[in-house]
């Protein structure tokens, strides 16, 4: 059996296109250096079928063995699922690492994941993946091993492997479950403000993090690159005097997304399902949008956030020849599609222009009086409204004129009536 190597960065890619596959040579090759791999020659070629056995057929599988050696390569990378024995059997046959389009995926994950949240959901996805695969190369995990200590009468290496693994998933689990509870208070708390929230969404590298900064300044961590950044992000972004949002920054998705990764990233996806808005971002200058749209709403839907109102932001217009920041509008004058450019700033205003107007819609006109003992509803009248005009009643009250959201009137309406009056 050859001996794993502790790291595999020069690499060949392997790419077979079917009539069922929509994966992309190109996201393959973004992906390997995105995990830090140097991809040094690809194996391309048409299957109708995968080879129960290695994938590949025998011919194919020569040919890969040939530019492994030629190239002193020492990883393979699948462009598609592979399962344990065809890693197994690749493996043995050509005496380097291969792995797999999740594994790749998983091991980007792993190095871009920054909070304690993000580390968990990881390791969890890893550890569900990795527990399939641990008969991939590991003959001494066959023998078995009687006896004491952890291991029951006659167990193998490979039984007690699983074991401990299932153990791990569930402390994980039960820290996830706490962490999750964490959020649920952090979303009760935004509902309690009354702020409307507006998620980022998209394919992964559409500049969602560059167009949060240039909204948000919040200077999250954004490169040219799959999965620059994992861990969600909210921030405050006034839109006018009297409307403010919370902006939440999610993770990216991509074709075939793990399913593993969809399951362990379920509580931070929450945040578009949870979402007032979606804007959508889009490479505006990538020729399969219309493959990353869809395969972005694929996701939502798997989340349940298929129903949550969504715009499409085309970013990146500045590497478009001839397209300028623009507004695009159905039939009913709602805005459905912005072109803008979060690197230049070019449309930026048009996109908080929209933001105002759907949010403006639920703009509601009253007349208020507060007693004297209302000063904390005042202050929350004043964060979350548009306090048109005020004066004092005399006996420590106060008669105000607001504009506030329609969803913000139960501020009012779940008071003492004693305390505030309301005229339209």
């Amino acid at each position: 059996m050859f001996e794993r190597p502790k790291s595999g960065e020069r690499t060949v890619l392997v790419h077979l296109a079917s009539q069922n596959e929509t994966e992309s040579l190109a996201e393959l090759q973004e992906l390997a250096l995105s995990a830090g791999a140097k991809p040094v020659a690809t194996v391309t070629g048409k299957r109708q079928a995968p080879d129960p056995r290695c994938y590949i057929g025998k011919g194919k599988l020569d040919e890969l063995a040939g530019i492994v050696r030629n190239n002193e390569a020492e990883l393979v990378l699948f462009n598609h699922p592979l399962t344990p024995s065809q890693e197994r059997n690749l493996e043995k046959e050509l005496s380097v690492r291969v792995i797999d389009r999740i594994g790749l995926i998983l091991d980007i994950f792993a190095q871009r994941a920054q909070s304690f949240e993000g580390k968990l959901q990881v390791e969890l996805a890893q550890l569900r993946y990795l527990s399939t695969r641990l008969v991939r190369g590991w003959t001494h995990l066959e023998r078995q091993k009687g006896g004491i200590g952890l291991r029951g009468p006659g167990e193998t290496q490979l039984e007690t492997d699983k074991r401990l693994i299932a153990d791990r998933i569930r402390q994980i689990q039960k820290r996830l479950e706490k962490v999750e509870r964490q959020r649920n208070q952090g979303r009760s708390a935004r509902r309690r403000a009354e702020l409307p929230v507006v998620s980022l969404v998209g394919y992964t590298n559409a500049g969602k993090s560059t167009l949060f900064n240039a909204l948000t300044g919040a200077g999250v961590y954004a490169a040219n690159q799959l999965f620059a950044t994992l861990d969600p992000t909210l921030r405050r972004l006034p839109i006018s005097s009297n409307l403010t949002v919370i902006l939440a920054d999610t993770v990216g998705f991509i074709r075939q997304l793990p399913h593993e990764l969809v399951a362990a990233f379920r509580s931070t996806l929450k945040e578009a399902a949870d979402a007032d808005l979606l804007l959508h971002v889009i490479d505006a200058s990538d020729e399969r949008s219309d493959e990353t749209i869809a395969e972005v709403n694929r996701v939502l839907g798997e989340i349940g956030a298929a129903e949550v109102r969504q715009i499409q932001v085309y970013n990146k217009i500045d590497r478009v020849v001839d397209l300028e920041p623009q507004i695009e509008r159905n039939a009913s004058g709602e805005v459905t599609k912005i072109w803008l450019s979060a690197k230049t700033g070019a449309g930026l205003l048009l996109l908080e222009q929209a933001l105002e107007g759907v949010f403006r819609r639920e703009v509601i006109h009253r007349r208020v009086h507060l007693g004297p003992t209302s000063a904390g509803l005042r202050a929350r009248l004043y964060s979350t409204a548009r306090v048109l005009k005020e004066e004092s009643d005399g006996a420590g009250g106060w008669d105000l004129e607001v504009e506030l959201l329609k969803r913000n009137v139960k501020l009012l309406q779940d008071l003492d009536e004693s305390q505030v009056s309301m005229n339209g």
